[in-house]
């Protein structure tokens, strides 16, 4: 079975395993601070194909635009999502929603959803999705932390790794990092060694002014995750995808 990936903008992707379709961390509209940065594929739920289930990762909203998800019109798609968040599902409308913590599995139709460890600042899972021999690694917007190299021990299979590269620190925090950066996330891939991998979660832009007094992320994000992980894990294969663009696994 050939399983394809598109990126619908963010974190947002379509991991289709011959027809069952998997919709990651939903996020359509735009509001003040919180702007794609890139075209999005798919302009509106409505326009979504036929979804298997939906898995979110955490309840920021460019992750958990629940809002706008709303208007997906099946009602019955199946939702897996970190722990806390299924009322939050439930409000907007949908009723089938498990809840996972790290290493919780449960199935969306055919693929199988095992929740991994993932550090945000807010509770968070990643994810890996399976189905017939196709084995996908979902980031969502995590740290690069030592736990996630236990999904390398579990899954030693892994065809493709979607991992977010743009560093994203809040200034007047202390500076922190909140997300991984594209060094951070080549040594991640190093640690998983996909066969492929496709950089996530790096045109989002809060605006000019916000941009440059209250957040920091590294610029040149693809090309640098690239290079990087050319020198750190060069049995991967690395796709920069733009949104719409199908990478067949």
């Amino acid at each position: 079975m050939t399983c394809i990936v598109q990126r619908v903008v963010h974190a947002s992707v379509i991991v289709d395993f011959g027809g069952a379709r998997i919709l990651t961390d939903p996020w359509f509209s735009e509001r003040p601070g919180y702007r794609h940065g890139e075209p999005t594929a798919v302009p509106r739920p409505a326009d979504l194909p036929p979804l298997s289930g939906v898995v979110i990762s955490h309840r920021h909203y460019d992750h958990c635009d629940l809002d706008a998800f709303a208007d997906y019109p099946d009602r019955s798609v199946p939702f897996a999502v970190v722990r806390g968040l299924a009322d939050r599902v439930r409000a907007a409308g949908f009723e089938r929603v498990v809840e996972l913590d790290p290493w919780q599995s449960t199935r969306l139709g055919p693929v199988r959803v095992t929740a991994a460890p993932a550090s945000h600042g807010v509770p968070e899972v990643t994810f890996v999705l399976e189905d017939d021999g196709n084995t996908v690694f979902f980031g969502a917007d995590t740290l690069r932390i030592a736990e996630l190299d236990q999904v390398a021990a579990r899954f030693p299979d892994l065809d493709l790794a979607l991992l977010p590269i743009n560093g994203l620190r809040i200034r007047p925090a202390f500076n922190r990092k909140m997300v991984m950066d594209a060094e951070d996330a080549a040594g991640l891939t190093a640690a998983l060694h996909p066969r492929l991998a496709v950089p996530i979660h790096y045109a989002f832009t809060a605006g000019p002014v916000r941009d440059k007094l209250v957040l920091k992320m590294d610029r040149d994000r693809p090309d640098t995750y690239r290079q990087a992980a050319a020198a750190l894990a060069p049995d991967t294969e690395v796709h920069v995808l733009a949104p719409g663009t199908p990478l067949s696994l």
